[in-house]
């Protein structure tokens, strides 16, 4: 028997071989049953929505990296591993002990935690008194802020389709605080963090390295009486607008902020980079990037506006951004396994920090592991396992001739059932929300792959049994026969001349 054992056991070696040689390779390795395996690892409960920072979302970027070594793809993030890590820090918030008070020709208080929320930043020490300045405008419509304008200043913003634009040129000018307004229903305020006491969490990077100043949100039912008071039309704040970007000060107005927050961890989150070297000697150091994010909300107490439903408190993140993170893990077996090696480089990327302000991407493009200007193209993946089977909203397709190329691949593979079309939803503002928005701003060519919003987004039923696998599937197919084309193409994507003064020259 032990003879008999042994024999078989010298077998194995030889049928693993075997198994490998008739594996399905190439765009035929990326199909609907690994798709579904692999988003039941990536958004199952236990994983708990991988908030950043986390446990889960460590095991979940533990589980790329090793994917990324099972296909030996090379390690390119820090000191030879997989893993680029960037700093956080840990916050402990009190919202009971916290107010915002405005004074001058019309006077207000504001109950933090109630009337308005802190969502994001840091807020500054003391309790400092400053002016009011309203920026208004759309920052693809021209004008400019000056520096002096925001500088120590409360800004009040609209929230709008331009709002990550507007704030990417408001951060680096140093305003104290930013008080965003709105006309919000209740089923979307409810979902905003800063309600409750408990950790919060901050990027130091963000903001060019400059701490990001408090980030307070409200309700134009809370803030208008005070504006219209301070001879403010809240008419101004409209979030629609086409005039050039513009700030005005509030004439006799102040406001004292009073936040109780203390400093208790710093902390640290990754992103997982894989590189699958190219073929061609002199085109080898260029490279096509796909990219993903792979945290998501976690649960009601991480402060990313996750809400219990019933009996179920964790929102799983299935389809933002489980899967893109799918998909980027099956185009990189798809490429590793292909008999045709590419012959520019490819970059297999999954992020983490988006769900808290594009956070991953930013630091891998201040802190880039490949030299930026040798990225060709950055093709994003958020959200694309949801909404009507045959169709894929391509997000800035009108600034580059990537539009133009991904039309003509998705013509010559209509097996796969994927029409891309435009923004379907452009009061979203969808250009400015998602990690590709990093690289375009520093001059990468871009396109953002998304199925688009849905009903379950960043609820607890964003959840496995939800997506459509079938159609994340086809949809990376269609990204590896682009992602192919781009990275064999004999000239790189050209960026369209004024979406590159908008979008790049202007944001730097």
């Amino acid at each position: 028997m032990r003879a008999r054992i042994t024999a078989l056991l010298l077998l194995v070696p030889a049928v693993a071989a075997a198994q490998r040689a008739t594996a399905p390779r190439g765009p035929a390795s990326i199909t609907t049953a690994d798709v579904l395996r692999r988003i039941n690892i990536i958004a199952a409960d236990s994983m708990r929505g991988r908030p950043t920072p986390s446990r889960e979302l460590e095991e979940v970027a533990a589980y790329v990296g090793g994917e990324f070594q099972r296909l030996k793809l090379r390690p390119a993030g820090d000191s030879g591993s997989y893993f680029q890590r960037y700093p956080l820090e840990v916050w402990r918030f009190e919202p009971d002990s916290s107010t915002l008070r405005a004074s001058g020709r019309a006077t207000a208080s504001w109950r933090v935690g109630q009337d308005v929320l802190l969502v994001q930043g840091e807020a500054p020490e003391g309790q400092p008194t400053a002016p009011v300045v309203l920026v208004t405008g759309n920052p693809l419509a021209g004008g400019a802020l000056d520096s002096a304008a925001v500088a120590g200043k409360v800004v009040i913003l609209s929230f709008g389709p331009q709002l990550n634009a507007i704030a990417g040129k408001l951060l680096p000018l140093g305003p104290l605080a930013i008080l965003l307004v709105g006309d919000l229903p209740d089923s979307l305020w409810m979902q905003f963090p800063g309600r409750e006491g408990g950790i919060r969490v901050r990027n130091p990077n963000e903001g060019g390295g400059a701490n990001i100043p408090a980030v307070f949100a409200t309700r134009i039912g809370t803030l208008g009486p005070w504006l219209a008071g301070a001879g403010v039309s809240p008419d101004s704040l409209a979030p629609w607008s086409q005039a050039p970007l513009k700030a005005r000060p509030v004439t006799d107005a102040t406001i004292q902020i009073n936040v109780w927050q203390r400093l208790v961890q710093r902390a640290t989150a990754p992103n997982v980079v894989g590189i699958l070297d190219g073929s061609d000697p002199s085109l080898r150091s260029e490279y096509v990037v796909y990219s993903a994010h792979m945290d998501h909300i976690g649960t009601p107490g991480d402060g990313l506006g996750c809400a219990a439903q019933g009996a179920d408190s964790i929102c799983n993140g299935a389809d933002d951004d489980g899967s893109g993170t799918v998909a980027v893990l099956e185009l990189a077996e798809a490429f590793a396994t292909a008999a045709e090696r590419p012959k520019r480089s490819v970059v297999f990327m999954t992020v983490s920090g988006e769900e808290r302000g594009l956070w991953g991407s930013a630091y891998f493009t201040d802190h880039p592991t490949v030299p930026l200007a040798s990225v060709v193209a950055d093709l994003n993946t958020d959200m694309v396992g949801r909404n009507a089977p045959d169709t894929m909203a391509v997000i800035g397709r009108e600034h580059s001739d990537l539009g133009r190329t991904v039309d003509r691949v998705a013509a010559a593979h209509p097996e796969l059932r994927i029409h891309p079309v435009g923004d379907l939803w452009p009061q979203e503002g969808l250009f400015f929300r998602s990690d590709h928005f990093n690289f375009a701003k520093h001059g990468v060519p871009i396109l953002f792959f998304t199925s688009g919003l849905h009903p379950d987004y960043h609820r607890v039923t964003d959840a496995p049994a939800a997506l459509d696998a079938d159609k994340v599937a086809r949809y990376a197919r269609l990204a590896y026969f682009l992602g192919m084309d781009l990275a064999n193409s004999a000239v790189r994507p050209k960026w369209n001349p004024e979406s590159y003064r908008q979008i790049v020259t202007g944001n730097r």
